[in-house]
């Protein structure tokens, strides 16, 4: 069967791609230069390069990507509903790559709405609405490892099982020296 030739192919994919954009509604319309970045917010702990979008947080950072280079944004947090009351926050982050994160940021449980706008850009910025819920301790106590002040260890990570044999092989050893030194000072050999 031989192949059509270039002009009838490029005839046919101007109809398809013609078809197309009537059926689609019209042609995609490209964002406005600055236009087309996402801020992120992330559980601490969670990698940048994830780009998931965590609503519901404790401690947690935000994630500006897909900026066009060397751009500005300025950011505010405030609580939901809006009220003169309560904890908000608000920054900036330069963006020499189009992307760039906030240091870790903590707020009292509740619901937040994340605005932000792109600096030079016309318009009233994006948002985002998300939650805050730190889960406590029965009592109030604090939960969790030191920096929580509860105690125990800081990262389930420290406590391997390889570890835990090792410690306990020490704990073995060092017995078995106590008994023969202490045989050895009561005369016995």
């Amino acid at each position: 069967m031989p192949t059509p030739s270039l002009p009838r192919r490029a005839a046919a994919w101007s109809a398809l791609t013609l078809a197309g954009t009537v059926f689609l509604g019209g042609p995609a319309v490209a964002a406005p230069p600055g236009a087309n970045g996402d801020v992120k917010i992330h559980v601490v702990g969670t990698v940048s390069a994830a780009h998931l979008n965590q609503p519901k947080v404790c401690r947690f950072y935000l994630d500006a990507v897909n900026f066009d280079p060397n751009q500005q944004i300025t950011w505010t947090i405030a609580p939901q509903p809006a009220s003169a009351v309560g904890t908000s926050l608000s920054g900036a982050l330069t963006l020499p790559t189009g992307t760039a994160t906030t240091a870790n940021l903590m707020l009292p449980s509740g619901q937040y709405k994340l605005t932000w706008t792109v600096v030079g850009v016309t318009g009233a910025g994006k948002h985002k609405v998300f939650k805050v819920d730190c889960p406590s301790a029965p009592g109030g106590r604090p939960n969790g490892g030191p920096p929580a002040g509860a105690g125990g260890l800081a990262r389930t990570e420290a406590f391997t099982p390889v570890i835990g044999a090792a410690a306990v092989g020490l704990a073995a050893v060092g017995t078995a020296v106590w008994f023969r030194l202490r045989r050895r000072s009561h005369g016995a050999a």
